[in-house]
């Protein structure tokens, strides 16, 4: 490889760098066909641990019915449970979010929908919630 510059390719870094002209990202091509997945969100902040399971339960399977294929669960990071203080309850099976997706892996009709259950990125909730992937309805 040639590493002295010609004239030519010092006016054109020059007029690249100074010039208004925009490069095309595309890393958003990828973004944009990731975006295209049908998602709905349920935020479980405020139920029961019996409530949240039936909520969740009805949800993923309305979602699979009508074709949606990503769920955010927000359950929260259970910061404010009262349950830590509580001897006969047991920190994470009454805290959602250790509940939740156990209530759901536990319930064969439910997997049988589901292709893949996992961590929330930061901006979604991170530790407080997660995602599940369902399968198409007609798989």
């Amino acid at each position: 490889m040639n590493s002295k510059l010609t004239d030519k390719d010092k006016k054109d870094w020059k007029d690249f760098t100074t010039g208004k002209e925009k490069v095309e990202n595309k890393d958003l091509g990828i973004k944009k066909n990731y975006n295209l997945i049908k998602n709905k969100v349920i935020d479980l902040h405020g139920f029961s641990l019996a409530n949240a399971n039936k909520a969740v339960e009805d949800f993923i399977n309305a979602s699979y019915t009508n074709g949606i294929r990503k769920i955010t669960v927000i359950t929260g990071k259970g910061k404010r449970s009262k349950t830590e203080k509580n001897p006969y309850l047991s920190k994470n099976l009454s805290i959602l979010k250790y509940s939740v997706p156990e209530f759901i892996r536990l319930n064969p009709n439910l997997m049988k929908k589901i292709k893949q259950i996992d961590n929330a990125s930061v901006q979604d909730g991170g530790s407080g919630a997660f995602y599940i992937y369902l399968k198409n309805f007609k798989e």
